[in-house]
C-alpha cells in the first residue's frame, strides 16, 4: 500500500485546537476531514488555515441536502476552497446530485481549480435497521445503501460514504466509485455514538477506499502517536515527504 487512506475527522469548533491537531498528525494521515461543526464556527477562512497548517488534502464533509438550485449555489461557493472531497446526501435525489456535479465543474472552470471528488452519503453509520424504520424507510440497511449508490452512479458522482459492512457489496456493484468509510474504531477503541463499526484493517479488507477516523485519534492522550499506531497497523509508514509525491 503506497498511499495513506486515513482521513482524520477534526470535529471541533475551536480553530486553535483544530490547527494544532492538524499539524501534530500530518505526517501520519492522508488528509483531514472538516465537518459542519467546524465549518459553521470558522467558515471558509478556517478551512484555508487548516489546509495551510497540515499541507494535506481536505475532505469537506458538509453533507449538502436541499433543492438542486441551492445545492448548486453552495457548490459554487466552496469550490475556491479547493477541497479534495465534498459530501452530499444521496437522499437529495438524482436532480440534486446532477446539479451539484454540473455546478462543481462549472465553478472549477471559472476559478482554474480542480473540481472536488463529489461523494454521496448513503446510510449514516450512526443508523441501524430500527433507525431506518423510524423514518419510514422500508428496506434493510444494505438495500437502502445500494439504492442510493445507484443514484450516485447515475448522476456521475465520484464516490460513496458507506459503512464498512456495505463496502464489499458496493465495491462489487459500483467498483468505479470510491468508498469512504467512517465508523472506524481500533479493536480496543470505544464505539461512542456509532452503531456499524469496524477496525481499520477489517474495513480495508472489506473494500474501503478511504477510512475516516476521528475520536480514536483526536481524543487520544497523544494524537500523533495514535495516528502513527493506526497507520502502522495497516502497513503505512507515512511521512510528509512521501505524501507530497
Amino acid at each position: 500500500m503506497t498511499a495513506n487512506p486515513i482521513f482524520c475527522a477534526i470535529d471541533t469548533p475551536d480553530l486553535a485546537i483544530a490547527s494544532r491537531l492538524a499539524a501534530q498528525i500530518a505526517d501520519h494521515v492522508g488528509g483531514l476531514k472538516l465537518g459542519l461543526e467546524f465549518f459553521c464556527a470558522n467558515g471558509p477562512e478556517g478551512v484555508r488555515q487548516i489546509a495551510r497548517a497540515a499541507g494535506k488534502d481536505i475532505f469537506l464533509d458538509l453533507k449538502l441536502h436541499d433543492i438542486p438550485n441551492t445545492v448548486a449555489a453552495a457548490l459554487q461557493a466552496v469550490i475556491p476552497l479547493k477541497p479534495r472531497y465534498l459530501t452530499l446526501h444521496a437522499t437529495g435525489g438524482l436532480d440534486m446530485l446532477k446539479a451539484a456535479r454540473e455546478a462543481a465543474y462549472e465553478a472549477a472552470d471559472k476559478t482554474a481549480a480542480a473540481p472536488p471528488k463529489l461523494i454521496a452519503v448513503t446510510v449514516l453509520t450512526s443508523f441501524d435497521q430500527a433507525d431506518l424504520a423510524e423514518i419510514g424507510v422500508n428496506a434493510t440497511v444494505s438495500e437502502q445503501a445500494h439504492r442510493l449508490a445507484a443514484l450516485a452512479a447515475e448522476a456521475g458522482l465520484d464516490g460513496l460514504v458507506c459503512s464498512a459492512h456495505e463496502a464489499k457489496l458496493l465495491k462489487s456493484e459500483f467498483g468505479h466509485l470510491l468508498r469512504i468509510v467512517p465508523g472506524i474504531r481500533p479493536a480496543t477503541g470505544e464505539v461512542h455514538d456509532q452503531k456499524r463499526v469496524m477496525t481499520p484493517a477489517q474495513a480495508l479488507e472489506e473494500g474501503a477506499s478511504l477510512l475516516v477516523i476521528g475520536r480514536p485519534i483526536t481524543q487520544a492522550a497523544d494524537p500523533k502517536d495514535a495516528a502513527r499506531r493506526i497507520a502502522a497497523d495497516i502497513g503505512i509508514v507515512a511521512t510528509r515527504a512521501s505524501q507530497a509525491q
